[in-house]
């Protein structure tokens, strides 16, 4: 209905429907999360886990016993909340949100209702996700023509984690390293929590494309909810002046590992750079700092588990390494022809978007901010401190 009232020029009823629409998607979105995080601890009834079953049959039954279980709890669950009595959405039209196209006629809608702070926010928000998105670029530069937009630079879709991370950053560049340790310590909980919600939100409704045998439209539905999973990790990277923050788990263990180096915590130290090494292993300047707290390792009175990976870290690294590869694996022997295609299927973009036929000139969206901030260390060691 937005949608219709974009095409017809109703700025400010499609404004209204869009903002309605977003509203309504965080809704079902979190509320998947809900359910399926009150849902994911349900113990299995009947039988010894720790007791091997002797028979095929008898695996089945405990496999689908526990998803029947599963099952149930998510119905009851569902039954409880107001946004699953709607009609679920397509596919098409969620993917469309997860990658912010209602923020693309949003903006422009704002814009023709004169609501430039909010059309600003609003082309922010959008450019999070599509930063090379030339055309709202333009009307972003447009935009700052008419008023001072730094205020109004808010990302609405923003993760908890973002600005704390932000700020943790920042507090590190400025020597504050006992509240930049604090800070990152806490962006990595907000992170790995936003991590577990989209998991969550990854085995919620699936749309039967065809009519297959029992295992493969198994198979189907699992490969589509693991790809799902398997993009979580892009899905929650920062976008930080304009540049997505690469290999972003391993940069927070980066800062905390030289933050506490420089409040002489060389224990906590030592296990951030065991877990950074989790995800970049062929980083030679950390494998020198660990064979330097190697040798140090008396005058710190390091223990051997002193060196493991933090617990958190571990089961993330493992966890996503898992998700990949049994991905890698159905891609290479499950997939034959047209079986597990991406639907493709009409979503927002089949609309006109606005043109640039508003404004003339041209520029470049570059947020001076992230040249402040985004200062790593000279280099990844201290050891000629010491």
């Amino acid at each position: 209905r937005a949608l219709e009232q974009y095409a017809d020029a109703q700025w400010a009823e499609s404004a209204q429907g869009l903002e309605a629409s977003l509203r309504l998607h965080r809704l079902l979105r979190d509320s998947e999360a809900h359910c399926h995080r009150r849902c994911a601890g349900e113990p299995p009834e009947g039988g010894d886990p720790a007791e091997e079953p002797r028979w095929e049959w008898e695996r089945e039954m405990r496999l689908f016993g526990r998803l029947l279980l599963r099952a149930g709890c998510l119905r009851s669950c569902k039954r409880e909340l107001p946004v699953f009595q709607l009609r679920y959405p397509p596919a098409q039209t969620l993917r469309d949100f997860q990658r912010r196209l209602p923020y693309q006629y949003l903006h422009y809608a704002l814009f023709k209702s004169n609501k430039i702070e909010k059309a600003v926010s609003a082309a922010h928000t959008f450019l999070q996700k599509n930063p090379k998105h030339e055309m709202t670029l333009r009307y972003l530069n447009y935009y700052k023509t008419m008023l001072d937009v730094d205020e109004y630079l808010v990302d609405l879709e923003a993760q908890p984690y973002e600005p704390i991370f932000v700020r943790s950053v920042k507090l590190y560049n400025n020597g504050d390293f006992r509240s930049s340790a604090a800070d990152m310590e806490q962006a990595l909980v907000e992170y790995y929590k936003a991590y577990e919600d989209c998991l969550a939100g990854c085995e919620g409704a699936y749309e039967l494309q065809e009519f297959k045998d029992f295992y493969p439209a198994i198979a189907d539905h699992f490969v589509s909810v693991l790809q799902c999973k398997v993009d979580c990790e892009t899905e929650l990277t920062p976008n930080v002046g304009g540049y997505f923050v690469e290999k972003f788990v391993a940069t927070m263990y980066h800062y905390l590992q030289f933050a506490y180096y420089k409040l002489n915590d060389v224990q906590d130290a030592v296990r951030s750079v065991s877990s950074y090494m989790l995800f970049d292993p062929g980083d030679t300047v950390m494998q020198q700092n660990l064979v330097y707290y190697r040798f140090h390792r008396e005058r710190w009175r390091l223990q051997e588990e002193d060196f493991e990976p933090r617990p958190e870290a571990l089961r993330y690294h493992n966890q996503t390494a898992t998700q990949k590869k049994m991905l890698e694996f159905a891609r290479q022997f499950l997939q034959a022809d047209d079986e597990m295609e991406v639907d493709g299927g009409e979503g927002l973009e089949a609309l006109d978007l606005p043109s640039d036929s508003e404004f003339e000139g041209e520029g470049d969206y570059e947020e001076d901010f992230f040249a402040e901030w985004w200062q790593e260390p000279k280099t990844k060691g201290d050891k000629d401190d010491q």
